[in-house]
């Protein structure tokens, strides 16, 4: 069995990862990310790149750069009403420009986008294929991991400080043995694709969401395909896969008519994949020699697509407070606490936020209720317009916007 070293050892090539990678990198400490998938093309992945990380790029010296990738701009958070009509619950383009609109962008090409100027830095190192299978201890320390590559190879990396960025299925807080409180969610997302014609005016990476009865939908355009998320009541999978792929593709040609024809295209409901969507998080994020940050530290819901730009958060405050200590080889657990100090209030209120968002609408939604925003929140909205600020700063930004620490920046 293989045994290698460095300094840094992060598991899970995910948003939060690459971005931890890519600042310890800059801070001069070696570190090696390890993904078990063996490029970063997954269809289900979040696309929302929100103003705070945005401004991040910009301050990391990428931000000509990301601007480069495919992208749409959302210049508001809007819903669908009753009357089929969308409603603006959050107005981003009253917020300060530059940084006044949510950037569509493939998760893939973000992720390929920071890896590569990761790469760029001498202490970078980025392992695809390569899966963390198992805690590596010294005693009550965790040291390292044990992995395995695709090809089945299998080997130790050891390191001063492994940190877990691999996900709400995180394989390292299992062995960790730590244990998320979950939170109820009322739904779950089917995810499949459509063919989408180089005739459709949709911008790609563009969202349309709609809503009907207790059914509701959201939409991602791609260049030469429809991403879609079919919002179904917690539980009811195997129900609905029951009633067969004739019945589903008239659910969906119901809730977007101009998808009677694309629909078609849907074979059988293998290729439907379902996503139980999950909210929960970790009392403590850390042991001696292990973190724990993004999903693999708190999950959470699809509402308000917050899950990328939090996990990042997450990684620019690891960064700022872990380099001086990862530089003088002296991390304690006080360190690793200050990481979850500082980052675990804006989590709580971030997932309170989304309670209070599923049980004021999608509950109602999914019982067939109501179908759309709450009458008190279309009034207000519609008449103090000022009001759609307010969301749009608690989801552009969150409750505690990190900034790029000064090793890490760069001039474009």
């Amino acid at each position: 069995m293989t045994t290698d070293n460095t300094g840094v050892l992060v598991c899970g090539g995910g948003p939060a990862g690459v971005m931890l990678g890519l600042l310890l990198a800059r801070a001069g400490i070696e570190v090696t990310v390890l993904e078990k998938h063996g490029d970063f093309l997954r269809d289900f992945r979040g696309d929302t790149v929100h103003p705070a990380t945005v401004r991040l790029m910009d301050e990391l010296g990428l931000g000509e750069g990301f601007r480069a990738l495919p992208q749409s701009r959302l210049g508001n958070l809007s819903l669908p009403a009753p009357d089929g009509s969308l409603v603006t619950l959050g107005d981003f383009e009253a917020l300060p420009a530059p940084y006044n609109y949510i950037a569509m962008v493939p998760q893939w090409d973000l992720l390929s986008f920071l890896a590569k100027a990761a790469g760029q830095e001498p202490g970078f190192s980025l392992r695809m294929n390569t899966e963390a299978t198992e805690l590596v201890r010294d005693g009550e320390k965790i040291v390292g991991v044990r992995y395995r590559t695709s090809d089945g190879h299998e080997g130790e990396i050891h390191a001063e400080l492994t940190v877990g960025c691999d996900g709400r299925h995180s394989t390292l807080r299992r062995e960790a043995g730590l244990v998320p409180k979950e939170f109820r969610v009322p739904f779950d997302v089917w995810w499949f694709r459509l063919p989408r014609s180089i005739r459709d005016t949709e911008a790609p990476a563009g969202v349309t969401p709609v809503a009907q009865g207790a059914e509701a939908m959201i939409s991602l355009a791609r260049d030469d395909y429809y991403q879609v998320a079919y919002f179904t009541a917690k539980g009811s999978d195997a129900r609905l896969r029951a009633e067969g792929i004739q019945r589903f593709r008239e659910r969906i040609a119901r809730l977007r008519p101009d998808f009677a024809g694309p629909v078609e295209h849907l074979a059988d409901m293998d290729e439907v994949f379902v996503l139980d969507v999950r909210l929960n998080r970790l009392k403590r994020w850390y042991l001696d020699g292990l973190l724990l940050i993004g999903d693999a530290a708190h999950a959470m819901s699809p509402a308000g697509g917050v899950g990328i730009n939090l996990a990042i958060q997450d990684a620019v405050a690891t960064a700022t407070i872990l380099a001086g200590p990862l530089r003088r080889h002296a991390v304690t657990l006080a360190d690793l606490a200050a990481v979850q100090r500082r980052r675990y209030r804006p989590t709580v209120i971030v997932q309170t936020g989304q309670r209070i968002l599923q049980r004021v609408m999608f509950e109602k939604q999914f019982a067939g209720k109501r179908s759309g925003p709450p009458p008190f929140l279309l009034f207000l909205t519609r008449a103090f317009p000022k009001l759609r600020m307010i969301p749009a700063r608690f989801v552009g930004f969150g409750p505690r916007p990190e900034h790029a620490p000064d090793f890490a920046r760069r001039t474009a």
